[in-house]
């Protein structure tokens, strides 16, 4: 079976492209584009890349040559993805350095094809700016989330992993040629956008209607690479996929939108920067993705449950080392980000009377948030919601909370950014938030999903000016 390419990705110059045409033409409708022009300043195009335009593997070595890094060998497999190993990004451009000069001179060696993933590398180098996000992908509630935060509310099992795996996700990518990513949906069905720094990709991408297809008949193992004998038997809706290509090239970034299935080969020596991110948009995806993960959970320790004393914490820290957040951490992460929504509304609507208005996007997006957590709030009702003991958001102690500040301050900056409204920020301070929970009313302690969809619907009430 061969893979049937039916199209190109769509290809956009960024002078071309608004905020608003992006966010309704790309993100509202889960549409991919390759968008150029974006990365024509980053201090990475100069500093990461050779004047033979390949990656800068001295400067690699000489700057961050002792951080540690996953590293993929492609010609491996284990389990479901490509086996990992851990070694200095040193070790990493020693092997790629060596391998290259090898292969050069050996027709016939077969050398592993390694491939360094995954490297958090805006967490560990705060003081170099590599790059600067694009507005057009600003929007990212999860990571301004987890500058503030830690993703799990269970610290005790997962402060480590935390520190690490769940620190934040932007990363950065180097290959060489014939490196590659097997066929998957990203984390949580985010959205996701990759940049290439220097190097060209060949992208393979499988539209959300088609996912089924390249599932068993139990929609539990995914087809590993799709230029492989596929096996017909277990994967019969194979043949029946239809697939849109792009080859992107350096300074290109493709968004990547939830839920579209991809298999990416690097065809040249290739460093890429990379992002996971969610937002109102697609929200909805991230919350299917997590209440079926969790429902497999369920089911996959049925038979303990009733020897079990703590089933559902069981069921919630299985989802969270599988999934990456668990319900508990889904519904404090929509609470506080609500109550930072909430502050930015009430603040910039006391500072500027503009804001009453519909004629403010940057009022329009956050009210858009409010309205999307809320109408998942419902649907979490609806499931089952949040079940475990004291998980909860006191209003009183977020306020006075220093990270919170530090959420609502990036909030508030990158708003004003993405909708070009800096003349409108506000420099928060903790003074300015102690006095901003009269809209609560006497509800303090925000327990459950209903209890935050109450709390929206009470702000909806007292600031119905806002709305009009």
């Amino acid at each position: 079976m061969g893979v049937e390419i039916v199209g190109q990705i769509e290809k956009i110059n960024c002078k071309e492209l608004s905020y608003g045409d992006f966010a309704e033409n790309y993100l509202a409708k889960n549409q991919p584009v390759v968008i150029s022009g974006l990365t024509d300043d980053w201090r990475s195009r100069e500093d990461w890349v050779s004047e033979n335009g390949l990656p800068n593997l001295h400067f690699f070595a000489t700057h961050f040559g002792k951080s540690r890094v996953q590293v993929a060998d492609c010609e491996r497999r284990e389990f479901t993805d490509q086996k990992r190993l851990e070694m200095s990004v040193t070790e990493f451009i020693k092997q790629w350095t060596d391998d290259s000069i090898e292969d050069s001179g050996k027709d016939d060696k077969k050398n592993s094809v390694l491939y360094l993933k995954d490297w958090h590398f805006v967490k560990e180098y705060t003081d170099y700016t590599a790059y600067q996000t694009p507005p057009l992908f600003s929007d990212d509630w999860l990571n301004m989330y987890l500058d503030s935060y830690q993703m799990h509310e269970d610290r005790d099992h997962f402060q480590k992993y935390d520190q690490i795996a769940c620190s934040d996700y932007r990363f950065v990518y180097m290959g060489g040629k014939g490196s590659w990513t097997p066929l998957h949906a990203d984390v949580f069905r985010s959205y996701s956008w990759s940049a290439n720094v220097c190097g060209r990709k060949r992208w393979l991408l499988l539209p959300p209607p088609q996912s089924h297809l390249v599932y068993d008949r139990y929609m539990k193992n995914c087809i590993y690479n799709i230029f492989e004998e596929v096996n017909e038997t277990k994967f019969p809706g194979f043949k029946e996929t239809t697939w849109l290509e792009c080859i992107q090239e350096p300074g290109d970034v493709i968004f990547v939108p939830s839920g579209w299935h991809h298999q990416v080969h690097n065809l040249e020596d290739t460093v890429s920067i990379n992002h996971n991110w969610l937002n109102a948009y697609n929200l909805s995806c991230v919350w299917d993705l997590l209440w079926r993960d969790y429902k497999d959970t369920e089911e996959s320790i049925e038979d303990i449950r009733d020897i079990s004393d703590d089933f559902e914490d069981l069921c919630q820290r299985n989802l969270a080392a599988n999934t990456g957040m668990n319900l508990n951490d889904f519904f404090i992460f929509m609470s506080r980000f609500s109550l930072g929504n909430m502050v930015l509304l009430e603040t910039y609507s006391e500072k500027d009377k503009s804001l009453n208005s519909c004629l403010s996007s940057m009022a329009h997006n956050l009210l858009l948030n409010l309205s999307t957590i809320q109408k998942i709030m419902m649907m979490m009702i609806s499931a089952g919601g949040v079940t475990a003991k004291d998980v909860y958001l006191d209003l009183r102690e977020a306020v006075e909370d220093p990270q919170f500040l530090r959420l609502v301050r990036d909030m508030g900056r990158t708003y004003a950014m993405i909708h070009k409204e800096e003349e409108n920020l506000v420099l928060f301070s903790k003074e300015m938030l102690s006095k901003m929970t009269g809209f609560a009313d006497q509800k303090m302690q925000i327990c459950s999903p209903k209890d935050l969809v109450e709390m929206i619907d009470r702000y909806n009430t007292c600031s119905s000016h806002l709305l009009a």
